[in-house]
């Protein structure tokens, strides 16, 4: 009776801890100096947003001559149960504008009740022709061999066999 009982608890404890989530942090974490949200657009500028900070998740574009930039800073914390697939449970995006100058102009965050919703659409997209079974397509190339080229015919190719 104590053994059934003892198994009875064992098998509990291990069905309860895989109940218990497992919480991960993706991206950008802030530290208690450095936030994103306490740059000031009046006086910060690329340089000093980059030694506060560190280097962006995400730049907005990539190109030089661009008039304006926007660096943005992700973190994410998603929530995982035994073998289901993660949810995202908390998301801020900070977007730090700057102009030509590389002078701060804007400041803006985003939370997970920002985010947009996208459905991908399933359909294929046709295409020409006809779809092959495996059978054609294994035997497809039978009689399709160009005959010059077995055998001796392969001189004028570069790298060709020996004479």
């Amino acid at each position: 009776m104590r053994n059934s009982v003892a198994a009875f608890m064992i098998i509990g404890a291990l069905v309860a801890t895989g109940c218990n989530p497992i919480l991960r942090t993706h991206g950008y974490v802030p530290t208690q100096d450095a936030k994103p949200q306490e740059i000031n657009p009046s006086t910060d500028t690329k340089a000093s947003v980059l030694a506060s900070l560190g280097s962006p998740s995400v730049e907005g574009t990539f190109d030089e001559d661009v008039e304006q930039d926007t660096w943005y800073y992700i973190n994410q914390v998603r929530e995982r149960y035994a073998y289901l697939r993660p949810q995202v449970q908390e998301q801020t995006i900070t977007a730090i504008s700057f102009n030509a100058d590389g002078q701060v102009t804007k400041v803006a965050e985003y939370g997970i009740e920002d985010r947009r919703v996208v459905n991908y659409e399933n359909r294929e997209t046709p295409t020409r022709g006809r779809e092959l079974s495996v059978l054609e397509q294994v035997f497809g190339t039978i009689g399709r061999i160009p005959t010059d080229r077995i055998g001796g015919g392969n001189q004028d190719v570069p790298g060709g066999g020996p004479n």
